[in-house]
């Protein structure tokens, strides 16, 4: 597995990485309409593009397949973290956060799905609240979660 930095060519593929994961992965804790509001099967390339330039976006690739992304902006925000259906559990996610994590100094705060949540419980984030957010008109369950590094002198 190799972990790169994001480059405008990959951001279809992690749009249709997206859109299958979540319909896949996350379906066992949320509803057909929940996923379709989360995931629909047209999303902006252009916006998220953008999105990916403006963060520290990173890839995940097995070979030339892209297995998983992820992004965080300069305030700490850990945006997406996405892995591929067949990769689940293979230490992608994790590899992929190890680099997120490196671009920021202190808190980093997400917002955490049902599927998510015991993923960013094991590397040490906490729960703040869990909230009901609105996709198209329909309510999902998700968890702000955060992580504070201490800096040991």
């Amino acid at each position: 597995m190799i972990i790169r930095k994001y480059q405008t060519s990959d951001c279809k593929k992690l749009a249709e990485l997206f859109y299958n994961t979540v319909h896949t992965i996350n379906a066992k804790d949320y509803t057909q309409e929940q996923l379709n509001a989360w995931a629909p099967d047209q999303i902006d390339l252009e916006e998220w593009n953008k999105s990916f330039q403006e963060n520290f976006t990173f890839v995940a690739l097995d070979n030339k397949t892209i297995i998983g992304f992820g992004d965080i902006d300069k305030t700490g925000f850990l945006n997406r973290l996405f892995i591929h259906k067949d990769y689940q559990r293979m230490g992608v996610a994790s590899a992929i956060c190890n680099e997120l994590e490196k671009t920021v100094q202190g808190r980093i705060l997400t917002n955490a799905s049902i599927t998510a949540k015991p993923f960013f419980e094991k590397r040490g984030y906490k729960v703040i609240k869990e909230q009901q957010v609105k996709r198209q008109g329909v309510e999902l369950t998700n968890f702000l979660m955060s992580f504070d590094f201490v800096t040991i002198l």
